[in-house]
C-alpha cells in the first residue's frame, strides 16, 4: 500500500490490486495441493505391497484435510484483500498452510 503525502494510507492502485489477486490465487493453490497431496503422501508407504502404511492419525487428517485447510485458505484469501491485509496476511496464511502440510506428514508417519 502506497503512503499519501501527508503519512495517511492513500487508496490501492491497480498495480496493488493486481498483486493481491496474484497472492490470492497462489494461496487457493498451495491449499489446494496440501488439502489434496497432504493426506496421500502422508498414508503412503514406498514398502508396504499395496503402498499404503498403517495409519495411526486417519480421522485427524481428514478433519485437517477437508476442514481446517479450507478454512485457512479461505480466511486467508479473505485477509488479504482487507484493508490492513496483503502481503502480510498472505504470508502468514501461507506459512500455516505450510505447519499443517508438516502436522500430515508427521501424523501419517
Amino acid at each position: 500500500m502506497t503512503r499519501g503525502t501527508n503519512g495517511t494510507n492513500a487508496r490501492r492502485g491497480f498495480g496493488d490490486w493486481i498483486w493481491f489477486c496474484v497472492l490470492a490465487v497462489t494461496v487457493m493453490f498451495a491449499g489446494l495441493v496440501i488439502g489434496v497431496l497432504g493426506p496421500l503422501l502422508a498414508i503412503s508407504c514406498s514398502t508396504c505391497q499395496d503402498g499404503v502404511g498403517d495409519v495411526r492419525g486417519g480421522d485427524t487428517l481428514l478433519v485437517l484435510a477437508q476442514g481446517v485447510v479450507p478454512l485457512v485458505t479461505l480466511g486467508t484469501v479473505l485477509a488479504i484483500f482487507l484493508p490492513k491485509g496483503g502481503t502480510r496476511a498472505a504470508a502468514v496464511g501461507f506459512g500455516v498452510l505450510v505447519v499443517l502440510f508438516v502436522v500430515m506428514q508427521v501424523l501419517g508417519a
